[in-house]
């Protein structure tokens, strides 16, 4: 059977020689290029999209009941 402290070894040695290679660099930059741009486009989070599509779910669910409201004391205006 394999001991599992070959494959932690192996790990962190690949997990070095990534953190020292050009790679990891150009992650980062890449990191930071993507982060830049998206910081000057109008975007919101998934998060706060959420939220906002709730709000908005509530707001209609009163307004409906608001206009059904409305209809029933117009019609009773009526009689």
């Amino acid at each position: 059977m394999l001991d599992p402290k070959i494959f932690e070894d192996l790990n962190n040695r690949l997990g070095a020689l990534i953190a020292a290679s050009p790679a990891a660099d150009l992650e980062k930059n890449a990191r930071a290029l993507l982060a830049s741009f998206f910081g000057k486009l109008d975007l919101v989070s998934r998060e706060e999209f959420d939220i906002q599509t709730q709000v908005l779910l509530r707001t209609r669910e009163k307004l409906k009941a608001l206009e059904t409201r409305l209809d029933e004391l117009e019609q009773a205006t009526r009689k």
